[in-house]
């Protein structure tokens, strides 16, 4: 008698399917992004993305120590300055929003992984990535030794892991020595290997005021159309030092995912960037999805494509449901 193999068999009940799910989206898998405000006080919610608001300190250090009640194990936090110059100045400054949230969550939220996000664009009075040569490029070699010492005022706040995102060739290398050489040399780096020149971004730029006043990023930043240089920028960044490299975008990345899942052993993150989070909200304030289905759906993909670490927006609903 013939063998016939039916699927549905194993998909006839909840707990069938939960047995042989082969992707699981954990607590312990979700990072969150915030942005602390300099001042007291502060508590603005971002009109692009419901639910996201510029805190200060002590708001922000409250919602962080809410999202690690919920299993939430880190933290990616955004700085606005106080004031906006060429050289983005403030950046490195001890006395910034970044270093004194940095301060305060090692102090409330010891086991809370904190991570901090290294660029200047939400720093510098032109809203680039970098510092400009007198034309108007960007310029790298310069950018480097200020973004080392962003990085180190950071660490030296108490951040477990630094974030470069500004996209300069050699910023991996450049910030793995400036820490190295002031002892800091178990501060990790999250290196943004594989950041396009997105669409997805607007809301986030509303988020952090970080618009470029001219021109745009693609200069530095990678071509939406590309896939094998991907690879190229991963591997840089792994022999410069990362510990752990992302792709930014998520859902329109997938498949750079799954390229660089099986060349490398370092944890691979991915970043579900606001585009990505305000479109969901957006069409689920209009009753045409299920914000809590498409969201844990859209987690999912990214999982099932190769993160181990994905970085959302939404950390805080996932974490609730998936803690039931």
């Amino acid at each position: 008698m013939e063998s016939v193999f039916r699927p549905r068999r194993l998909r006839r009940s909840v707990t069938l399917r939960r047995m042989v799910q082969e992707t699981r989206l954990r607590r312990e898998d979700l990072i969150l992004p915030m942005f602390v405000a300099p001042g007291k006080g502060v508590r603005q919610e971002v009109p692009s993305m419901p639910g996201v608001s510029r805190l200060s300190v002590e708001n922000l250090a409250e919602e962080a120590k809410a999202a690690a009640d919920l299993g939430i194990p880190a933290v990616l936090l955004f700085g606005l300055p106080q004031k906006k110059d060429e050289t983005g100045s403030e950046a490195a400054s001890p006395k910034g929003a970044v270093q004194q949230a940095v301060r305060q969550l090692k102090k409330q939220i010891p086991n809370l992984v904190v991570i901090t996000d290294v660029c200047l664009c939400g720093y510098t009075s032109h809203g680039h990535c970098g510092l400009l040569r007198p034309g108007g490029e960007v310029d790298n070699d310069a950018t480097l030794e200020v973004l080392a010492q962003v990085a180190v005022s950071h660490a030296q706040a108490g951040a477990d892991i630094v974030a470069p995102s500004d996209m300069m060739d050699g910023r991996v290398g450049a910030i793995r020595e400036a820490l190295d050489e002031v002892g800091l040399e178990m501060t990790a780096i999250l290196s943004y290997a594989v950041k396009y020149a997105s669409s997805f971004y607007g809301p986030f730029r509303d988020a952090a005021e970080s618009a470029p006043q001219f021109g745009d990023r693609r200069a530095y930043q990678m071509d939406p159309a590309n896939a094998r240089e991907a690879m190229r920028e991963a591997f840089l960044d792994v022999e410069e030092g990362a510990d752990i490299i992302m792709v930014k975008p998520a859902l329109p990345y997938l498949d750079i995912l799954t390229r660089l899942r099986p060349e490398f052993d370092l944890p691979l993150a991915a970043y579900q960037v606001s585009g990505e989070y305000s479109m969901i909200k957006a069409a689920a304030q209009k009753g045409w999805l299920d914000e809590n289905a498409v969201m844990l759906e859209s987690l999912t993909s990214i999982k099932r494509a190769g993160a181990d670490l994905i970085l959302t927006y939404f950390a805080k609903e996932a974490a609730q449901l998936l803690g039931k």
